[in-house]
């Protein structure tokens, strides 16, 4: 088991983390890829990352999480086997208006968590930007999100899913996941989501009811190992 007190990954592919310990003040695991008009010009992803077998705590952030500097684009990360304890998110995508870039083709699957303000969170609404001269019509592209195999344990709010308007989140898919809320009416936050579910509790919010993703995510739906060991 390795010790480590802080992860990062910044424009960076075919990148592998795995069997580690870490406690911090900030997220366990975080990808990014670039802020606003600066990571837009960069224009180097984060792509082919795999996270696996990571355990720790963090008191103020989260246990992993994509963005929110995105701006230059992620794609193609594969999360296995967490548990994360003392949380503000188990689980955080993170963008804003301004960022432009994309974050898709992500699956997650086996995260314990515990003791966490939310136990899973997508969110257009994370603002900071690094000067004035970022492109305020540069929307993010948030699509193609499994997460599946969730254990949830006090937990205040189950999940908080917050799109735009011009541009929703699409294709989030859920699946075996179960939440332990301590908070009565603190279950789920939908708004500009659209995307399928099924075995979640607490029941989700409509907007994650749509129809199933059949042809778009066989790493879950299909049970396509062949795919889940392209990113290993």
């Amino acid at each position: 088991m390795l010790f480590f007190f802080l992860c990062h990954k910044d424009s960076s592919s075919k990148v592998c983390i795995r069997d580690c310990f870490i406690s911090v003040g900030d997220d366990l695991i975080s990808i990014k890829s670039g802020w606003d008009e600066y990571g837009i010009s960069y224009g180097r992803p984060s792509s082919d990352i795999v996270i696996q077998n990571i355990s720790g705590s963090t008191r103020a952030s989260s246990g992993i999480a994509i963005g929110s500097e995105m701006s230059g684009g992620i794609s193609n990360v594969y999360v296995n086997n967490m548990v994360v304890t003392h949380a503000h998110a188990g689980i955080r995508i993170k963008t804003a208006r301004g960022r432009g870039g994309y974050v898709k083709d992500v699956y997650i699957s086996d995260i314990i968590i515990s003791n966490a303000d939310v136990a899973i969170e997508l969110t257009s609404l994370y603002g900071e930007h690094p000067d004035s001269y970022y492109d305020p019509d540069a929307l993010p592209d948030v699509e193609g999100i499994v997460i599946e195999n969730i254990m949830a344990s006090n937990v205040t709010r189950a999940g908080n899913f917050q799109g735009l308007a011009e541009l929703p989140f699409r294709d989030i898919y859920l699946s075996n996941v179960f939440i332990n809320v301590t908070s009565s009416g603190l279950t789920w936050n939908c708004s500009y989501v659209v995307g399928y579910s099924e075995s979640v509790f607490p029941e989700p919010c409509p907007e994650l009811e749509q129809d199933p993703l059949n042809s778009l995510h066989p790493w879950s739906i299909n049970n396509d190992d062949d795919n889940k060991s392209k990113l290993r």
